[in-house]
């Protein structure tokens, strides 16, 4: 059975995890060492940041979101990020598992207006979690770890506006998933076009789908839908 595009991006995302959750764990353990020692912390960061595939930017953060070390990135050292606040940050948001490694769903980054994903690794000093090491990235810079999705052969049926089914002689408009998301949604469609070779889109903002057409299988769509 041929697998459906949130499964193809699930099996991509657990890849990735699987590819950060140890240099990101070993990096952890040597963080706790050195917890609340901004420069110490700092060199052990900047130690290890080749270790983290992908990485854009490195960083470590307390429990109440403000960060406790400066950035990283492949040219060294970035000043001026010790102390801030991120809190209002999508990745902080959301609840870390109980194994203490998070992979965010996606984002748009305040620096680049870029779609990232951030991976948070939880610090801890005995049973106590003082920390957490955030590693940034880019979408463009994450690998393609399958084929395009094949759009399946099989009948299936995609609800509609919500407007339309739940009132069909009263019809307004009804903001959609997609329509609370749509600076989000533009960006990654942004992505596609210009680093993944997609090349002509039909995006349909009221029943959150889209169909897209790619360069390198310029004769087949695939139906995205939330």
């Amino acid at each position: 059975m041929k697998e459906t595009w949130k499964e193809v991006v699930h099996r991509q995302r657990i890849s990735l995890a699987e590819q950060l959750r140890t240099p990101l764990g070993r990096l952890a353990e040597l963080s706790a060492d050195v917890w609340g020692d901004r420069e110490a912390l700092n060199i052990v960061l900047s130690g290890h940041f080749d270790k983290i595939p992908y990485c854009m930017f490195l960083y470590a953060v307390d429990t109440q979101s403000i960060q406790a070390s400066d950035n990283f990135c492949q040219q060294g050292l970035m000043p001026g990020h010790y102390g801030r606040d991120r809190g209002h940050r999508p990745y902080m948001r959301e609840a870390v598992p109980a194994w203490g490694f998070l992979l965010s769903d996606a984002y748009l980054s305040q620096r680049a207006n870029r779609p990232s994903v951030t991976a948070l690794q939880v610090i801890r000093r005995g049973n106590e979690t003082v920390g957490f090491i955030g590693a940034d990235f880019d979408l463009r810079d994450l690998p393609v770890t399958s084929e395009h999705y094949e759009e399946s052969n099989q009948w299936r049926q995609i609800k509609g506006d919500p407007a339309i089914r739940g009132t069909v002689f009263q019809q307004c408009r009804i903001d959609s998933q997609m329509d609370s998301n749509m600076e989000s949604a533009i960006a990654i469609l942004e992505d596609l076009i210009t680093e993944r070779g997609l090349f002509q889109a039909v995006v349909h903002f009221s029943s959150s789908r889209a169909t897209a057409w790619f360069l390198d299988d310029p004769y087949r769509y695939r139906i995205l839908d939330c």
